[in-house]
C-alpha cells in the first residue's frame, strides 16, 4: 500500500495583458483598449473518500495548472487558468514545503490549496490611476515655436532612493526647465490629491534640491468627473495651497477643457524662463554673445498658407485670375459642355473665388480667363 508520496506542482501563469488601441472608422481617437490577461490555474488537493491509498502518485511526480489565457483588444480579458484537482484518501496530511503549512484532509470533498495561480497582467485600458511605464518624449507645437516635453510616470514614495524605477525616472526631470504637476481631482484609487502632491514634492527634494527651486505649473486632470461648482472650489482651494507663482489649472483630457490654456501657458513660461537665463549669461558674462544657445525651445518656420490664386481685371466686364491650382482645376473641365461648366462654377464658388471677384466687381456674365481660356462667367443662372 502506498500510503506517502512526493509531488511537485506548478500553479498557472497568469497570461499577458494587452497593449492595443481601438482603431475604427469613425471613431477619431478611440483610445487604448487592451485587456487584462487572465488569472492562472490554482493547483488544489482534495479529499476522496473513494480512495484507499495514494497509489496513483507513485508513477507521476509532476503536476502544473494551465496558465491564464491572453489579454487582446476591444477589451478583452484573458480567460481564467483551469484549476488542477489532485485527489487524496481521507486522513491524508499535505506538507507544503514552499512555505511549511500543513493541510490535514479528513472530510469528503475537504479542498487545500496548495500553488495558487499567478495574476493576469494589465492591459493599457485600466482602472489604475495611470498608464505611462516609462519615460516618453514629445513635441508641442505653439505656432513657430516647439518644446520638448518630458512626460514622467507618477512617483512613489521612495523614488529618490530607487523604489519604483525613481532614479530613471528622476534623471530625465533633472535637465528640465519647468515642472507640470499633473494631479487627479478624483483619484480612482480613493487616495487623498493633497499627500500625492506632498509626496511627489517631496521625493524631488530630496534627489535634488535645485529641482525644488524649478517653476512649476498644477493641473488639476479628470475635472469632467466632477461638477462645475466642485471644479471651481478645487481650483480656488489649491490656490490657496500653492506659491502665489504656480499656476492652477483645470484640465480634461475626454473633454479638452482647459489644454489650449495649459499648452500655451506651458509655452509661455518656458520662453521667459529661457530668456531671463540668457538675459543672466550675458550679464555674468559682460559681452553680448551671438548664437547664444540658452533657448530652450525651437522656432520651426512654415510656407505660408496663401489663397492659392490672383485676380486681375482687365476691362470693364473682363477678369483674369492667375495661379497654379486654379489653373489644374479649370483644365479638367470640358467647358463647352454646359453641364461641366455649372459644375466648375460651383467648385468656383465653393473655394472663394467667385466672392474674390464680386469683391473687385465682378457681374454675372462678365468673361473670365483662366490659363488661356476665356468663359463667360455667371454662377447666378
Amino acid at each position: 500500500m502506498q500510503d506517502r508520496a512526493r509531488i511537485f506542482v506548478q500553479a498557472g501563469a497568469g497570461g499577458n495583458g494587452c497593449l492595443s488601441f481601438r482603431r475604427e472608422a469613425y471613431v477619431p481617437k478611440g483610445g487604448p483598449d487592451g485587456g487584462d490577461g487572465g488569472r492562472g490555474g490554482d493547483v488544489v488537493v482534495m479529499c476522496d473518500p473513494s480512495l484507499r491509498d495514494l497509489e496513483s502518485y507513485r508513477r507521476r511526480g509532476h503536476f502544473k495548472a494551465r496558465r491564464g489565457g491572453h489579454g487582446r483588444g476591444s477589451l478583452k480579458h484573458g480567460a481564467e487558468g483551469e484549476s488542477l484537482e489532485l485527489t487524496v484518501p481521507p486522513g491524508t496530511q499535505v506538507l507544503v514545503e514552499a512555505d511549511g503549512t500543513r493541510h490535514d484532509l479528513v472530510a469528503p470533498g475537504q479542498r487545500a490549496v496548495v500553488a495558487r495561480g499567478g495574476p493576469g497582467g494589465r492591459g493599457n485600458k485600466p482602472d489604475y490611476p495611470f498608464t505611462t511605464l516609462e519615460p516618453a518624449l514629445g513635441t508641442l507645437d505653439r505656432g513657430d515655436r516647439q518644446l520638448v516635453i518630458a512626460d514622467i510616470p507618477g512617483l512613489i514614495e521612495g523614488a529618490s532612493a530607487g523604489a519604483g524605477l525613481g532614479h530613471e525616472f528622476l534623471a530625465h526631470v533633472e535637465r528640465t526647465r519647468l515642472l507640470v504637476h499633473v494631479l487627479d481631482l478624483a483619484p480612482l484609487d480613493g487616495s487623498d490629491p493633497l499627500a500625492n502632491y506632498e509626496t511627489v514634492e517631496q521625493e524631488l527634494e530630496l534627489h535634488d534640491p535645485r529641482l525644488a527651486a524649478l517653476p512649476r505649473i498644477l493641473a488639476l486632470s479628470k475635472a469632467d468627473l466632477v461638477g462645475p461648482e466642485t471644479r471651481a472650489a478645487a481650483r480656488e482651494e489649491w490656490s490657496r495651497r500653492v506659491s502665489p507663482e504656480v499656476p492652477v489649472m483645470l484640465t480634461s483630457s475626454v473633454t479638452g477643457l482647459g489644454l489650449d490654456e495649459l499648452a500655451q501657458t506651458l509655452m509661455d513660461r518656458v520662453l521667459l524662463d529661457a530668456a531671463e537665463d540668457e538675459a543672466t549669461d550675458q550679464a555674468h558674462a559682460g559681452v553680448m554673445s551671438e548664437g547664444t544657445d540658452g533657448m530652450a525651445e525651437h522656432r520651426v518656420f512654415r510656407p505660408a498658407a496663401g489663397r492659392g490664386y490672383r485676380v486681375e481685371r482687365l476691362g470693364e466686364h473682363s477678369w483674369r485670375v492667375t495661379g497654379a491650382g486654379i489653373e489644374r482645376l479649370v483644365a479638367r473641365y470640358d467647358l463647352d459642355n454646359d453641364e461641366a461648366l455649372a459644375h466648375l462654377e460651383r467648385r468656383l464658388r465653393s473655394i472663394g473665388m467667385i466672392r474674390a471677384l464680386e469683391a473687385q466687381g465682378f457681374e454675372p456674365g462678365d468673361d473670365v480667363e483662366i490659363a488661356g481660356v476665356e468663359f463667360e462667367l455667371d454662377p447666378g443662372r
